[in-house]
C-alpha cells in the first residue's frame, strides 16, 4: 500500500476519501483492535497535513488511557471530563479546538501544540475511547476534518474488536 502526505492542493474531500479506502484496505480481513488502530494512527499522521500528534486513547475503568499513537510521547492516563480528550469523551461528541491555550482544563503533553480534534468511539452505545489529533497551527481542524474522521472512526467501528483493549463494561456519562 502506497501512503502519501496529503499536498496543499489536494482538497480536504479528496483527502478523505482517499483516506477512507486505504482503511477500508487496512481492515480487510483483520479484526485486532491494537494492530487497526496502529495502523490507522500510522496512516492519519503519514497522510494528513500539519500534524504533530495522532493517536488513541482507550476506555479503562473510568479513564482513558494511552494507545497506539505516531508523535512525541504522550499523557498517559486522562480523566472523563479533563482535557479535550476527556470533554469528548465525557460529551459523547467530537471536539475541535481552535486553540488549546483558551481551553479551560487543557492538558499540554506537547507545548508545540496548538489546536485539537477530538473523536470519540462509540459502539453500540459504549463509549470505548477516542481519537484524538494535535496540531502546532492554530485552527487546523475544521468541520471538514470533523466529518472525514468521524467516517473513519465508523470505519474502524465497522471493523474491529475492542474487547481486548477497552472496558467491556458499559459506561454512560453524568
Amino acid at each position: 500500500m502506497r501512503i502519501t502526505r496529503s499536498a496543499a492542493a489536494v482538497s480536504k474531500t479528496a483527502t478523505y476519501r482517499q483516506l477512507h479506502d486505504q482503511l477500508n484496505a487496512l481492515f480487510v480481513g483483520e479484526r485486532n483492535g491494537l494492530a487497526n488502530t496502529a495502523n490507522m494512527a500510522a496512516l492519519l499522521y503519514a497522510t494528513l497535513p500539519r500534524l504533530n500528534w495522532a493517536g488513541f486513547y482507550f476506555l479503562q475503568e473510568r479513564e482513558l488511557v494511552l494507545g497506539p499513537f505516531q508523535g512525541k510521547v504522550a499523557c498517559v492516563r486522562i480523566a472523563l471530563g479533563r482535557g479535550v480528550c476527556g470533554t469528548a469523551a465525557e460529551r459523547r461528541e467530537p471536539v475541535i479546538v481552535a486553540d488549546v491555550r483558551a481551553f479551560p482544563g487543557h492538558i499540554a503533553c506537547d507545548a508545540a501544540s496548538r489546536s485539537e480534534i477530538v473523536v470519540p468511539l462509540v459502539q453500540d452505545g459504549r463509549l470505548l475511547g477516542v481519537l484524538d489529533l494535535d496540531s502546532p497551527q492554530l485552527s487546523r481542524f475544521d468541520h471538514e476534518d470533523r466529518s472525514g474522521l468521524v467516517a473513519a472512526v465508523d470505519l474502524l467501528l465497522l471493523h474491529t474488536d475492542f474487547t481486548r483493549i477497552a472496558d467491556a463494561r458499559p459506561f454512560n456519562a453524568g
